[in-house]
């Protein structure tokens, strides 16, 4: 997912919103910095240390910058098909899904999850689009659907391998946490407190994002960084954990100068309504779908120890065929890793380019994503 939502915006003609955490963040010596209109924390002990607790552990991360969304009404399925490439008729009751708010000309807006609750659909959406995406909706959905912005809850994710453990203690309902698998959610009580709890998450391990009151998130961060296998986590590790799970992030690797077809993201358009359309740009999707693109998104493996950083140039011999959109180097490949744009006909498996970083061309290798495997829950 749906945050997508890491690197560092300065918005410093913009009063910051503070996060229902935020004291929480700083006494434990959280290095804040605005992200999104929000004092976000990117970091406790150190990114590179908190990346591998996660990969190894479990880490609670604080993304309630991000907008949490109650569509609801008479005909809603049909109403958010018209906006959404999405086909709710196969989207069960506690079932999760990622989709693409496009615009009229395919361009992505957002990316973001759609849940189904009873007599309604939960959104979450990225914390640097919210706003536009609540216009965008408004100003698309008919007047009897009511869109709710759910601004009194917060938003906490937890993961890595020891998440369902430490969780498994706390969290109770009508059946127990394991009977959650990917992509899937449930409501649950945590010390009392009525939780939404979906297995999902943003770094390509098994984890949960929990929705709860925003007076109720403190009580309840405090009780998971008790367990022996939780830490707080800062934005900058999310990012380079997502880097290696080749999960793009909005406002970087898509746009509304990018399509979800040269992105790699044709699974956010659901079978139906790739040939049905019916929603925002869906012609120039159905013909890309049919007929390619002259761009495709790939990840990158690179020579040496040089990061290569967004907007590094990529070449194929002299000649110019596309840009980094992300990169950074994985702690757990130690070596640096990257994801870009190129021309599609150098975007193969094994396509031996360069990239150019600091003056100087690093040799790199169009490689599959993701670089590190996804260990996502879907059952034992």
């Amino acid at each position: 997912m749906t945050d997508h939502d890491t690197a560092e915006e300065h918005l410093d003609d913009i009063p910051l919103d503070a996060l229902p955490l935020d004291g929480w963040h700083r006494a434990r010596g959280a290095r804040m910095v605005p992200f999104a209109g929000y004092d976000m924390p990117i970091q406790y002990e150190g990114i590179v240390a908190e990346h591998n607790w996660t990969r190894e552990q479990a880490g609670l991360f604080d993304v309630s910058h991000m907008g949490q969304l109650l569509l609801s009404g008479p005909g809603l399925d049909a109403a958010v098909e018209a906006v959404l490439p999405i086909d709710l008729s196969t989207l069960k009751l506690g079932q999760q899904r990622y989709s693409l708010l496009l615009d009229e000309d395919g361009g992505v807006l957002d990316d973001l999850m759609v849940s189904r609750w009873p007599d309604a659909l939960y959104l979450v959406v990225n914390g640097a689009t919210k706003w536009d995406d609540m216009g965008t909706l408004r100003e698309a959905l008919p007047d009897d659907i009511t869109l709710n912005y759910l601004n009194d809850r917060a938003l906490l994710a937890l993961q890595g391998p020891k998440a369902a453990d430490a969780l498994a203690r706390h969290a109770t309902g009508e059946y127990p946490l394991s009977a959650l698998t990917f992509m899937r959610f449930g409501r649950f009580q945590i010390a009392g407190h009525d939780v939404t709890i979906a297995r999902a998450g943003y770094t390509g391990e098994d984890g949960f994002e929990i929705s709860l009151a925003s007076d109720a998130a403190a009580e309840i961060a405090d009780l998971l960084c008790a367990e022996p296998e939780v830490k707080p986590i800062g934005l900058g590790a999310r990012d380079s954990l997502r880097l290696e799970a080749g999960l793009p992030l909005y406002g970087h690797d898509m746009s509304p100068e990018t399509s979800p077809i040269e992105a790699g993201l044709i699974f956010g358009i659901n079978k139906r309504r790739r040939t049905e359309g019916g929603f925002p740009g869906a012609d120039r999707i159905i013909r890309e779908i049919n007929e390619g693109t002259a761009r495709k998104w790939v990840g990158l493996t690179i020579a040496g120890r040089l990061p290569a950083r967004e907007g590094a140039e990529v070449f194929a011999g002299e000649a110019h065929i596309g840009t980094v959109t992300s990169g950074g180097f994985s702690p757990t490949l130690q070596a640096p890793i990257a994801m870009a744009y190129v021309a599609a006909d150098h975007a193969a498996i094994g396509t031996a380019l360069e990239v150019e970083v600091r003056g100087k061309r690093l040799t790199a290798t169009v490689s599959p994503t993701p670089f590190v495997p996804h260990r996502y829950y879907r059952g034992s």
